[in-house]
């Protein structure tokens, strides 16, 4: 992570959850503190989980979601931090075991070796976060230095009302000492 003229840079990696059709109000949080933003996404997202067209008009650069080949220019700079919001159970176990098969986990397994700081928002129904392989990979991925967000489940509160997704507390995360 060289010097760098002007705001800090953050990623976004968004991942195939419902809630992901709010990522706009990360982006637009993210922006408000002065961060420059570029979102990664699963491929699973990109097939209409929120609108890529949107978060390109907000950051003013292309979402990506495929591999860039060597001789393509870089299209975002190093990162200064990561947000993964929302994050799946799918994408959280599969990063904790290290598997890096989508430009998210690779981009995600190789933040913390670069001392990049990384906060997740995961949004996990009950039942998959009672799953073991789970708990473990909350387990390594926090031994890694990954900060993470309470659950969210989406359950309805007795009101029958979704709870708010809370975009700004990964931002809250990163900024924690």
């Amino acid at each position: 992570m060289g010097e760098r003229r002007g705001k800090p840079f953050l990623y976004v990696v968004v991942c195939a959850a419902g809630i992901a059709e709010g990522v706009g109000d990360l982006i637009t949080a993210a922006q408000r503190r002065d961060w420059d933003v570029g979102v990664i996404a699963t491929p699973v997202a990109m097939g209409g989980f929120f609108d890529a067209v949107a978060a390109e008009a907000q950051t003013g650069r292309a979402v990506r979601s495929a591999w860039r080949t060597p001789s393509d220019p870089r299209p975002f700079p190093p990162p200064d931090a990561v947000v993964v919001a929302p994050a799946t159970f799918n994408t959280v176990n599969k990063w904790a075991a290290g598997s890096a098969d989508t430009l998210a986990l690779g981009t995600l397994c190789e933040a913390p070796g670069l001392g990049v700081p990384v906060a997740v928002l995961p949004c996990v129904a009950d039942a998959l976060a009672a799953h073991p392989a789970y708990r473990d990979s909350l387990i390594r991925l926090r031994g890694m230095g990954v900060r993470f967000g309470e659950p969210y489940s989406g359950r309805p509160g007795a009101d029958g009302e979704r709870p708010d997704f809370g975009w700004e507390r990964a931002l809250d995360l990163l900024e924690r000492p």
